[in-house]
């Protein structure tokens, strides 16, 4: 069964910046080599035969005509916005230290 060490996770741990206590260390070195020792069982697998798939099963992707239309009225765009000025939504300043204007 293939295997993490528990240095292999604090070394992880470490790159991201994580913090973790000596149990929860411990726990991810064991749950992470059940996942290693189950990836090992399915790359034993013969798949061969197996065309590739990205889904379970076959879904159409309906596409539609890339043809332009009229673009909506500004006016009519903002409509139900809660505050606006002329065709432009008006938002809450989110930056901090920005001069207005």
């Amino acid at each position: 069964m293939a295997g993490i060490t528990r240095e292999e996770v604090e070394r992880v741990v470490a790159l991201a910046r994580l913090s973790l206590s000596p149990e929860e260390t411990d726990r991810m070195s064991r749950e992470l080599g059940a996942i290693l020792g189950y990836v090992e069982t399915l790359e034993r697998l013969d798949t061969t035969d197996v065309p590739p798939t990205s889904h379970v099963l076959p879904l159409a992707t309906p596409l539609r005509d890339d043809v332009p239309s009229e673009p909506i009225d500004p006016g009519l765009a903002v409509s139900n916005a809660p505050r606006h000025e002329g065709s432009a939504f008006v938002v809450p300043k989110v930056i901090e230290g920005e001069e207005e204007g």
